[in-house]
């Protein structure tokens, strides 16, 4: 099993075990013991502060994947990279702070009558909003390094137990709601402590500036390719929260309901994060190489696997639909369509591979900011017409249509410029096994008890799904593991 492997399979265990404890956070948790406004405001700060600290990195996450190959050189302290890749994000939080405090006349003509208590949390986002980028940049610096097991822990495991903890405190009664919001930007700065102390475990955190870093590649080259990624992830923070935003406009209670389902369907893109998060710089050294037929294999290798992972995922997920709703408040139950919209539009994200990482490590990586931007104008339309119709059905609508259309789009420019798509008879293969399996599961009655129901429906599909795939051998190479580690495991 080669290294990529064997990095996406403990990121997909770690993030499984995350999203187990997500899902207690986000169905039992907080629906039951916070109000839905709470639960709102604290999805929407971690949003600002998510947007907050990308627009503070000016693009250097991205810069870190596609340029650390040439800077890699420990016995050199990889040339000075590290320093660098601080300095000009820490230089960027600066300015985006004075924007931050001087913006905030706009955001209260915006958020007053709606969502007045978004205001009396206005100066928190920017302590969360450093913790994030810090955070981000040696998650960025560790990717680069093939370390990512260890960052994964560290934001889909630990900071969920955490959260978990504090919300139980909070739940006895033992603080106020702005301490638990202090104590949630705590837990954000222990994240990012334990990623420092893990990077000088490695003998890796290199903070000394060095000439060398300019002697490798010219700083006018990395600062162009960062404006380029800059602009791109301008537009996909836009994407990826605008939502938030025009709905907690209206009120911060939608947001809650909005985001607590449309975090039931994050599950489905958990084998794909986990991959990718080591393919990033896999396809960069690809690149470096010339290696056309490697980044192809990659392409649909990848491709084949989140397809099986994710389909098996979103169709458990809308079987058990209403016995995850039966575990909060009533009123959240108006987010069942939401993860139905948010399914759709993840699984198109998955069908469509690895198409963005191979533009933005390539030469082309303009285009991924061209096909960025017109994301973002459309997620911003649609969201525009949609959300006042259907309110936050109508959010999800928006973000499948939007999500749908520009990755095909994407998908076709990919296949033009370098003749590479990542399909093959087996995607269309184990999405008709995923139908099949769905189709089972409704001819199952309800079985009077929701644990009870819930475990024999997702049995009942797990068994179907996963003897058809093996059976027909979907992905060969998954059997021949599955077979390897059986044998290891008893011992032959």
């Amino acid at each position: 099993m080669g290294k990529l492997q064997r990095e996406g399979i403990w990121n997909t265990i770690i993030s499984y075990a995350g999203i187990g404890i997500g899902y207690v956070n986000t169905v039992l948790l907080f629906p039951n013991f916070l109000e839905e406004e709470q639960v709102g405001l604290t999805r929407l700060l971690i949003s600002l502060a998510l947007m907050y600290a990308q627009f503070s990195a000016l693009g250097f996450n991205s810069m870190s994947a596609r340029y650390f190959p040439y800077f890699r050189d420990k016995a050199k302290a990889h040339n000075g990279f590290l320093f660098l890749l601080l300095l000009i994000p820490i230089f960027g939080f600066a300015i985006i702070t004075a924007l931050f405090l001087f913006s905030k006349p706009l955001v209260v003509a915006a958020y007053q009558d709606s969502s007045p208590l978004l205001l009396d949390y206005y100066y928190y986002i920017i302590p969360l909003a450093f913790f994030t980028l810090l955070v981000n940049l040696l998650t960025s610096y560790l990717r680069s390094l093939y370390k990512t097991i260890v960052s994964s822990f560290v934001q889909d495991f630990l900071l969920k137990v955490l959260t978990s903890v504090l919300i139980l405190v909070y739940s006895l009664g033992w603080m106020e709601f702005h301490q638990f919001v202090l104590c949630y930007i705590g837990i954000n700065s222990v994240l990012l402590l334990v990623l420092l102390l893990y990077t000088m475990w490695l003998r890796q955190l290199f903070l000394m500036p060095s000439w060398a870093v300019l002697r490798v590649m010219p700083l006018r080259e990395l600062l162009h390719y960062g404006v380029f990624t800059f602009l791109g992830t301008i537009s996909t923070t836009i994407i990826i929260t605008i939502d938030q935003f025009m709905i907690g406009s209206y009120s911060l209670s939608d947001n809650g309901v909005y985001t607590t389902a449309f975090f039931i369907t994050t599950a489905i893109m958990i084998p794909a994060k986990s991959v990718l998060k080591i393919a990033y710089p896999q396809v960069a050294d690809y690149w470096k190489d010339r290696n056309m037929e490697s980044i192809s294999t990659l392409y649909k290798q990848i491709t084949l696997v989140n397809l099986i992972l994710g389909l098996l995922l979103s169709i458990g997920i809308w079987a058990n639909i209403d016995n995850l709703f039966s575990f909060m408040p009533e009123p959240y139950r108006a987010g069942k369509y939401v993860v139905l919209f948010m399914s759709v539009a993840r699984l198109v994200d998955l069908a469509t591979g690895i198409n963005g990482i191979i533009l933005a490590t390539s030469d082309k990586y303009r285009w991924d900011l061209v096909f960025n931007v017109v994301l973002a104008v459309l997620t911003v339309w649609t969201n525009y017409y949609f959300i006042p119709i259907y309110g936050i059905n109508g959010a999800a609508f928006a973000s499948m249509i939007s999500y749908a259309s520009i990755n095909l789009a994407r998908l076709f420019f990919v296949q033009y410029m370098y003749g590479m798509q990542p399909f093959a008879w087996s995607s269309l293969v184990i999405t008709v096994i995923a139908g099949l399996a769905l189709g089972a599961s409704y001819l199952l009655p309800f079985l009077g008890n929701v644990y009870l129901d819930m475990f024999v429906r997702s049995l009942l599909i797990t068994a179907i799904y996963g003897s058809l795939t093996l059976g027909l051998r979907v992905f060969p190479e998954m059997n021949n593991w599955l077979l390897a580690t059986a044998r290891k495991l008893l011992g032959q």
